[in-house]
C-alpha cells in the first residue's frame, strides 16, 4: 500500500490525499482546491499527480472549498466512481460547488477580456476550471452515508465517518484495508474542530487503535483564545468600531461555518440584550443559502443549541440582522455612512464581496476589519493579519487606516492542545502520524509537542511524496 500527498503538504489549502493498495484500488482523500497565490503553486488547480480516470472512488471530509473545490474538475477529467460524504456535507458541497464555478468562469471571462484588449496578443483564451454543468455531473456520484456506520468501497476497504466538530458534515475518516493477509487501520483528521463551540457538537476522536494517521496541523503552534474572553473582547470591539466611532465592523467570514457561528453569537447577544442597537448585514448570497442548510441539518447540532431553540426557534436571525443577495443592495453598504457589522465572504478576502467593503472602508480610521481565522499569507487576509500599510484591491493601494483586530478564537480549527487531546489515544498504537494541512512554523510547532509527549514518528510530506505502509 502506498500514500501519496497531492495536496495540503505543507501549506493550509488543497487537501488531496491518495491511497494506492496493491491490487489496484485508489482512493483519494478529499480533492481541495488551491486558495492562494504562491508562484510554484499556480499550477496546482489545473494539473493531478495522478490520473483520474484510475480512481475508483473519493471520500469527502468536509464541504469547505479547499477539501472539496476541485471535485468537478475532477469529473470533468474522467472521473466516473463514487464520492463518499456524509448527508450535510452533500448537501453543502451543492451550494459550494456551484458558487465556486460561478467564479471560475467569472475569472476566466476577465481574462479574455484583458486579452482582447491587446492588439496581436496571440495567448490562448483562458477557460473556466469547470463549469456548472460540470458541478451538476459531480453532484450525481455522490453517495451520503451517516456517522458511525460502517460501509464497504470494495471487499477489502472498509469506511467510517466520525463527526470532526469542524463545519456542519464534517468528519474524520476511518478505513479498515485488508491487504496480503493483513489489516491496516488508516485515519484521516480531516480538519479537526473545537470543543465548546457553538452550533455543533464537540469533535469526536477516531478510533483509538490505527496503525497510520494523516492528520492536520493548521494551529498546531499555538493556542486560542477562551471562550469568555472571546465574547467579552468581541463586544469590546463592537462597541469601540460602532458605538464609541460609528464606524462599520468589517469582518471577512467563510459562508459556511465561520459565518453562521458569529450570527449565533451576536444572536444570544441580542437576546440577552447586551448588542448594541445596529444593523447587521450578512453580505453573501452563498452565507445565505448555507444558513438555511444549516437550519435543515438538527442531526448535527450539539445540546446547547438544541436547548436554545426551545426559547429563540430561528438562532440565525434577530432584530437588526439582515440578509444581503441582491449587488446593488450590496453596493449600498459602501457608501453607507452609519454604523454597522458587514459580514462578507470570502474569509482570506481574496475573493468576494469583502473585497469590495475592504476596498471602500479600509481607509478609514473610523472602521475596523476583525479577522476571525487563518488566512493564507499571501491573501488580503493574510497581509492585513502580518500588519501591512497599504493593500492592493482591484489594481489600486489604499493605505490601511481602519484598525486591525484579530481573534483566532472564532477559529473553526483545534488549536495545538485541543489536536493533541484528539488524537492522545492513537499516539499508544500508531506506526506513524503524518502532518498535513498546516504551514511549516506549526507542523514544526505541533511535531515539537508531539515529541515532547513521547511520540516521535512525526512526518512532514512534501508535495507528491509517497510512502509505502
Amino acid at each position: 500500500m502506498k500514500l501519496k500527498f497531492c495536496g495540503a503538504a505543507q501549506t493550509v489549502t488543497g487537501s488531496a490525499h491518495l491511497i494506492e493498495l496493491e491490487d489496484g484500488t485508489k482512493i483519494l482523500l478529499d480533492c481541495g482546491l488551491y486558495q492562494g497565490r504562491e508562484e510554484n503553486m499556480s499550477s496546482f488547480n489545473e494539473t493531478w499527480l495522478f490520473n483520474p480516470e484510475e480512481l475508483d472512488c473519493v471520500i469527502l471530509s468536509h464541504a469547505h472549498i479547499d477539501h472539496c473545490g476541485r471535485l468537478p474538475k475532477l469529473v470533468k477529467d474522467g472521473f466516473k466512481g463514487t464520492i463518499f460524504s456524509t448527508h450535510a456535507t452533500r448537501s453543502l458541497c451543492t451550494i459550494m460547488l456551484l458558487d465556486s464555478a460561478k467564479i471560475q468562469e467569472k475569472d476566466a471571462e476577465y481574462e479574455n477580456k484583458k486579452l482582447a484588449k491587446k492588439k496581436g496578443a496571440k495567448a490562448q483564451e483562458a477557460e473556466a476550471l469547470y463549469t456548472a454543468e460540470d458541478v451538476t455531473r459531480c453532484m450525481k456520484l455522490f453517495f451520503s452515508v451517516g456517522y458511525e456506520k460502517w460501509f464497504s468501497v470494495n471487499e477489502n476497504v472498509e469506511v467510517m465517518f466520525r463527526d470532526a466538530g469542524h463545519i456542519l458534515g464534517s468528519a474524520s475518516v476511518s478505513l479498515t484495508i485488508k491487504e496480503n493477509g493483513r489489516t491496516i487501520r488508516l485515519g484521516f483528521s480531516g480538519d479537526v474542530g473545537r470543543p465548546d463551540r457553538p452550533i455543533l457538537r464537540d469533535p469526536k476522536p477516531m478510533p483509538a487503535d490505527l496503525d497510520y494517521l494523516i492528520c492536520e496541523s493548521t494551529y498546531g503552534d499555538r493556542d486560542h483564545d477562551e471562550k469568555p474572553a472571546e465574547e467579552e473582547r468581541f463586544l469590546s470591539i463592537i462597541r469601540k468600531t460602532c458605538v464609541d466611532r460609528r464606524g462599520k465592523l468589517i469582518i471577512p467570514a467563510f459562508s459556511v461555518g465561520r459565518t453562521q457561528e458569529i450570527v449565533y453569537i451576536l444572536d444570544q447577544l441580542q437576546a440577552a440584550g447586551q448588542l448594541p442597537q445596529i444593523p447587521v448585514y450578512v453580505d453573501s448570497p452563498l452565507a445565505v443559502n448555507a444558513t438555511t442548510i444549516y437550519a435543515t441539518h438538527p442531526e448535527c447540532y450539539d445540546e446547547q443549541l438544541s436547548h436554545y431553540l426551545l426559547s429563540d426557534p430561528n438562532p440565525f436571525g434577530f432584530n437588526n440582522l439582515h440578509y444581503v443577495t441582491a449587488t446593488e443592495d450590496s453596493k449600498k453598504l459602501n457608501t453607507m455612512e452609519d454604523p454597522c457589522i458587514i459580514i462578507s465572504s470570502s474569509g482570506m478576502a481574496n475573493a468576494g464581496r469583502i473585497r469590495h467593503h475592504l476596498f471602500n472602508g479600509i481607509d478609514d480610521a473610523k472602521n475596523t476589519v476583525l479577522i476571525v481565522g487563518y488566512c493564507s499569507p499571501d491573501t488580503p487576509g493574510g497581509m492585513l493579519r502580518n500588519r501591512v500599510n497599504a493593500l492592493k484591491l482591484f489594481g489600486e493601494w489604499k493605505f490601511v487606516k481602519a484598525e486591525v483586530e484579530i481573534m483566532d478564537s472564532f477559529s473553526a480549527h483545534g488549536d495545538r492542545n485541543e489536536l493533541l487531546d484528539f488524537i492522545r489515544e492513537n499516539l499508544k498504537t500508531m506506526t506513524r502520524l503524518f502532518l498535513v494541512h498546516g504551514e511549516t512554523p506549526a507542523q514544526d510547532g505541533f511535531k515539537a509537542l508531539l515529541e515532547q509527549n513521547g511520540f516521535t514518528k512525526v512526518a512532514t510530506p512534501e508535495l507528491g511524496e509517497t510512502y509505502e505502509i
